[in-house]
């Protein structure tokens, strides 16, 4: 029986932190045993926003070679950079044509983070930022797949591919495939240790909100103690009035397998310090077999030629697919 297919990828604008690994590439790492999966390395999308280039080089590194040590494999799924597979950019392109400026201009992301740019007053609003919804729909389209996995927040980014690729195929033919989103199993967002209201996320600007994939055992330990929890001292799961110790909750009982109810019967009668000590352990115990493999593989020819086999045969799909929609809308004019 052939596989169904799914894509999806991370966006290096920094290093992968714990958030990245326990929502998304934890179940990558679990679905390309069931799936055909196509995951690249977003580095196109990267520069919607301005980019240092010897930062964005380190972190695309740090981030393709923690996407095999974390157990991404070659022989199972095609992994790639996605700036290796010119033809993302033209279909991306081309979906801009197809697209207008209302959807694009009712994105949530682009108005949180048009928001963020006006409010610091260093800079005008970038164009790939109002026009990035159009690039990743063409990454969703190009491979034909039957779902995206993603979390609620990117449920929109789904939905705006998927009205293009109907427009598109009423208008053109039947060009693409229209997938399903896939809502992340448990649907827990792990959040900012220094503001548990927010998601945890790789361009924060303070250290220690946030845990990477690269922190030593002595910085995540550092990171858990300082974690914004309460003045209440009662480990109990209510995300509205304890923010923070939900949060490290959420975090022990995806490591740990375990439902809300087998934790807080695990913290019964103790206090945020036995918390927090579990939390940091069950990380470190995590992280440690992860970082050794990162080692391993840094500088590794193995891991360059896995990209590159990722990249030529995403490449051929690729090819075939944009030759088809070119075909059908009249751009290539020797063909029918």
């Amino acid at each position: 029986m052939t596989k169904k297919k799914m894509v999806s990828g991370i966006t290096p604008s920094g290093t992968m932190t714990l958030g990245n690994y326990l929502g998304v590439v934890k179940q990558w790492v679990e679905f390309q045993n069931e799936y055909d999966m196509y995951i690249f390395i977003a580095n196109l999308h990267a520069i919607t926003m301005p980019q240092d280039k010897e930062k964005l080089r380190k972190n695309l590194k740090e981030v393709s070679t923690l996407y095999f040590a974390c157990g991404m494999d070659a022989n199972k799924s095609t992994i790639f950079l996605q700036s290796d597979v010119m033809e993302h950019a033209q279909l991306g392109w081309i979906m801009n044509t197809q697209s207008t400026m209302g959807e694009l201009s009712r994105m949530t992301q682009f108005k949180d983070k048009s928001a963020k740019v006006e409010s610091s007053g260093k800079e005008s609003i970038p164009a790939g930022l109002f026009t990035y919804p159009t690039l990743m729909a063409a990454d969703i389209l190009m491979y034909d797949v039957d779902f995206v996995p993603v979390g609620v927040d990117q449920k929109q980014h789904i939905e705006i591919a998927r009205d293009i690729a109907i427009r598109m195929n009423n208008k053109f033919g039947d060009l693409f495939t229209i997938p399903e989103a896939l809502i992340t199993k448990n649907n827990i967002k792990i959040m900012d240790l220094q503001d548990p209201t927010k998601k945890m996320s790789k361009s924060s600007t303070n250290p220690k909100a946030i845990i990477t994939m690269l922190d030593k055992p002595e910085e995540i330990r550092s990171k858990i103690k300082a974690a914004v929890t309460d003045s209440e001292n009662l480990i109990k799961y209510d995300f509205e009035n304890k923010p923070g110790v939900t949060n490290l909750m959420n975090i022990y009982m995806i490591l740990k397998g375990i439902t809300k109810e087998q934790a807080e019967a695990h913290w019964n009668n103790k206090n945020y310090k036995d918390l927090k000590d579990d939390v940091a352990e069950a990380i470190v115990e995590m992280i440690t077999p992860i970082q050794n493999r990162y080692n391993e593989l840094y500088n590794s020819k193995e891991m360059e030629q896995w990209l590159e086999d990722g990249a030529n045969k995403a490449r051929k799909i690729a090819y075939k697919k944009l030759q088809k929609v070119q075909n059908n809308m009249g751009l290539n004019y020797k063909r029918k």
